[in-house]
């Protein structure tokens, strides 16, 4: 095999390596995030009687934020913790209605994160009891290495009237004997994905 073969070969072979040295890292890079419902909360804070505020959470989410920026969390309703057993049951039997709609679904389109710290809004598709809206958003995200932590910069506000929830907290109010709840909720989170 004369010199010039043998050049042109190993030229081959060292750029077929280049490509996929450089494919398999791209991939890395570019691999999407799960969610860690360990490192991850989302709170939210109900009003009786015009005063008594109380914080309640749901403790069990899952998803995924692709390496395209598709955001997707799933809120398991059953985990909906008030630290009252009863009033835990009453939520999920008379206002989420699990048997029928066991999980509520946020997705967004919410572009790729940069190292360090960002300010990333938008809005949001809040898939709750049946029912799909918008949402707008303000949250901080903090990426540093294998980890991206997302925390609201300010309150959601959850109207039960567009979710068709004002059936559940009527029962809510009657069953607790309470004057009045609070129809619209503030909602607050932190989520953290890792790769």
């Amino acid at each position: 095999m004369n010199k010039l073969l043998k050049l042109f070969l190993f030229s081959l072979a060292l750029m077929f390596t280049q490509a996929s040295f450089g494919a398999a890292h791209g991939k890395k890079a570019m691999r999407g995030m799960t969610l860690d419902n360990a490192l991850s909360s989302l709170s939210f804070v109900s009003v009786k009687k015009g005063t008594g505020g109380e914080v309640h959470t749901i403790d069990k989410l899952s998803g995924s934020l692709s390496a395209g920026g598709d955001l997707l969390v799933t809120l398991n309703l059953a985990s909906v913790n008030t630290k009252i057993a009863i009033r835990d049951e009453r939520l999920q039997k008379h206002l989420f209605e699990i048997e029928k709609n066991p999980v509520a679904i946020v997705s967004a389109k919410v572009g790729k994160v940069s190292e360090g710290v960002s300010r990333v809004n938008g809005a949001m598709e809040l898939n709750l009891h049946g029912v799909k809206k918008n949402v707008d958003f303000e949250t901080i995200a903090v990426m540093s290495g294998d980890k991206l932590v997302v925390s609201s910069a300010k309150p959601i506000i959850i109207k039960a009237s567009d979710y068709g929830l004002e059936g559940g907290i009527a029962m809510l109010q009657k069953m607790a004997k309470l004057p009045s709840i609070a129809t619209a909720v503030p909602v607050s989170f932190v989520l953290t994905f890792s790769k």
